[in-house]
């Protein structure tokens, strides 16, 4: 993966609000929320002995997340002997209690490295060869130095099976153990079925024999013989893609009961690279999947295609990462008030001479802070250290200040929804991904409030219109809440393939020339001088998102929220001028306008990334106040309180 890092590593992570050293006093939460929902990450190496500087050195930047590898289950010499690690791990927890800061500790997946493979018969292929992943030939999973960057000359580098029983059992065994050194969470890193170097992208591993045996034992079907390997058209595949992602989401819950079980309050956080797109069905684990078994998710997103450097992004790779990031969000939304966090491991430049470190780094924090994700603050491709201390620690203390603004609990006013069918990416993910992505910048683009919906949430969506981009799987329940969402006379707009079954009615738009998926690829081609009023009938079916409205550029991207505390908000993403590899600095936006339907005085409020809050006067028009508002650089906030 591109985040791992030769060290060992350890996070710490701080309390909601400033905390000083010494200060030990529990904070309180929104409902639904915990310590977890307002890090800002940094990552250190942990050795035996470094607890206290590590504490020090996060105090001394505003970090109140540290990620450090102390990877005792990804290392085949501490698998066999951890004790020395979780003594490091127990003595790191410790020191960040006493100042008042939250600690969790990195572990490997399913990967395992031994070093210096080549100069002893003690490895973990060599001694468990059972163990192994393999492809459907029998080709075991064992790659060797410069496969990854992370492995060096002469190692071994092995990805094991979630199905060996003899390691998941010690796996698990190191979990509870770990857990009861006090430490507040377990960070796991590349839980995958090894389908991500090259050469193995397309096994759909594993075959190994523990594997095809849990397989037919849960559907009588044979893998190795049953299965027309990477067609999705056939029965017996799609039962394989669905045991393997089911695989992952089983393996994450079991880490979480054996943590929880000596730990009730330890918090269970994989990092998974792959996001809405096709490669969470290639590697098995799928964010919307694992976010109702674990506590938050850490994603190094890279959005399929694109680049995933902020220095060297389009802007349409930032509007995509805009639509990931949203996304995340709506699957971390849990039963009533719970609000899991979504953390972003991502990179913001790596050596590249023609942009400015500083403002790849704050464009990077900024797109993620306006879509309420954590910014973990990395350099190069390694998760420890920065890429300048100084801007790090600029923008971690200005996230500290403004931590509500961004992290409170954000709910709909009156969106349109957007459904995200896993069942539909699973199986059609290039189809479906080019419509729902496509539909979702086009809102943003149009300054329209919009809501992701899933099959969890869509019986309690409450908008006037629901879309759905390219939608061909619907389950039984499904269709059964989407044709009484029609009774209700709400609006549902089919564009694209229609799996609905629903007949005809003046609330029902379809659109066979799938606007989704025409607007993508107009953007692919042109993104400068595509306008989002080439969809106009489009457009024109949706009802709704009134309560709020904006006039902006369509290179801001926007999405609206009421905060819990009762605000109603714009967060503005300003990608204007910004040019990949070689202009990192925006447009400034002016002449921005907000109309909000409200009872308030005229009163609105504004704040700029890493500025201060300043009033903004309203003038009312009729039952709505409007809001001109100062010049957007980065970007920035907008909100009034509601009476």
């Amino acid at each position: 993966m591109n985040n791992r890092n030769a060290f060992f590593s350890l996070v710490l992570l701080g309390a909601c609000g400033i905390v000083l050293l010494g200060q030990s006093a529990p904070p309180s939460y929104p409902a639904g929320q915990d310590w977890t929902n307002y890090v800002r990450i940094g990552a250190y190496g942990l050795r035996s002995g470094d607890a206290v500087e590590i504490v020090r050195r996060a105090q001394a930047s505003d970090v109140f997340g540290i990620e450090v590898d102390n990877d005792i289950e990804g290392r085949y010499e501490s698998f066999v002997h951890p004790e020395e690690k979780l003594r490091a791990i127990r003595a790191v927890a410790e020191e960040a209690h006493k100042a008042g800061n939250r600690a969790f500790v990195y572990i490997a997946g399913t990967e395992c490295i031994t070093a210096h493979a080549d100069q002893t018969p003690h490895t973990l292929a060599k001694e468990h060869p059972d163990w192994l992943q393999r492809d459907i030939h029998g080709k075991p999973a064992i790659f060797g130095g410069g496969t990854a960057f992370w492995i060096r000359a002469g190692d071994e580098d092995v990805w094991v099976s979630p199905y060996a029983p003899e390691w998941r059992k010690i796996y698990m065994e190191h979990v509870r153990q770990i857990a009861a050194t006090g430490i507040d969470g377990i960070y796991i890193d590349i839980p995958y079925w090894m389908t991500h170097f090259e050469g193995w992208e397309n096994t759909w591993a594993s075959f190994d024999n523990y594997t095809v045996a849990a397989f037919k034992n849960k559907t009588g079907l044979e893998a190795k013989h049953d299965l027309k390997l990477g067609d999705f058209s056939d029965p017996a595949f799609r039962k394989w893609v669905e045991f393997r992602i089911q695989t992952f989401t089983d393996f994450l819950a079991e880490i979480a009961g054996n943590a929880k079980g000596i730990n009730p309050k330890i918090k269970i956080i994989p990092e998974i690279y792959p996001g809405i797109e096709s490669e969470a069905v290639r590697v098995g684990a799928d964010v919307y999947s694992l976010y109702p078994v674990v506590d938050a998710i850490a994603h190094e997103y890279e959005f399929g295609e694109g680049d995933h450097m902020a220095s060297e992004r389009t802007q349409l790779d930032w509007f995509r990462y805009q639509v990931g990031m949203h996304s995340f969000r709506a699957f971390a939304q849990g039963p009533a008030s719970e609000d899991k966090p979504t953390w972003i491991l991502n990179y913001s430049w790596d050596g590249d001479k023609k942009v400015d470190v500083a403002e790849a780094m704050m464009n990077l924090a900024m797109s993620q802070v306006m879509a309420g994700a954590n910014f973990w603050d990395a350099p190069g491709h390694s998760m420890a250290g920065s890429n300048d201390l100084p801007t790090r620690k600029k923008i971690f203390t200005w996230i500290a200040a403004q931590e509500k603004t961004f992290y409170l609990p954000r709910s709909p006013i009156d969106p349109i929804g957007v459904y995200f069918s896993p069942q539909t990416r699973d199986f059609h993910a290039n189809e479906f991904i080019a419509s729902y992505r496509g539909i979702l910048i086009l809102l943003m683009q149009k300054h329209l409030e919009f809501q992701v919906v899933t099959p969890r949430s869509l019986a309690d969506f409450r908008g006037q219109t629901l879309v759905l981009p390219d939608v061909r799987e619907l389950s039984t329940d499904e269709k059964s809440q989407l044709q009484a969402f029609v009774r209700e006379g709400r609006k549902l707009v089919i564009s694209g393939a229609d799996a609905t079954g629903i007949s005809d009615a003046p609330n029902v738009a379809r659109f066979a020339e799938d606007p989704g998926k025409i607007y993508e690829a107009g953007l692919q081609k042109d993104f400068e001088h595509v306008s989002p009023d080439s969809e106009q009938a489009f457009l024109d079916s949706l009802l709704g998102s009134s309560r709020v409205k904006i006039k902006a550029g369509p290179h801001v991207a926007t999405s609206i929220a009421r905060t819990s505390d009762g605000r109603i908000n714009v967060f503005f993403a300003n990608f204007a001028g910004l040019i990949g590899g070689s202009n990192p600095v925006q447009t400034p936006q002016t002449g921005i306008e907000v109309s909000v339907v409200s009872k308030s005085d005229g009163k609105g409020y504004f704040l700029p990334f890493l500025g201060d809050v300043e009033p903004v006067e309203g003038v009312p028009q009729g039952s709505s106040v409007k809001f001109t508002l100062p010049e957007i650089t980065k970007g920035a906030v907008f909100w009034v309180e509601q009476q």
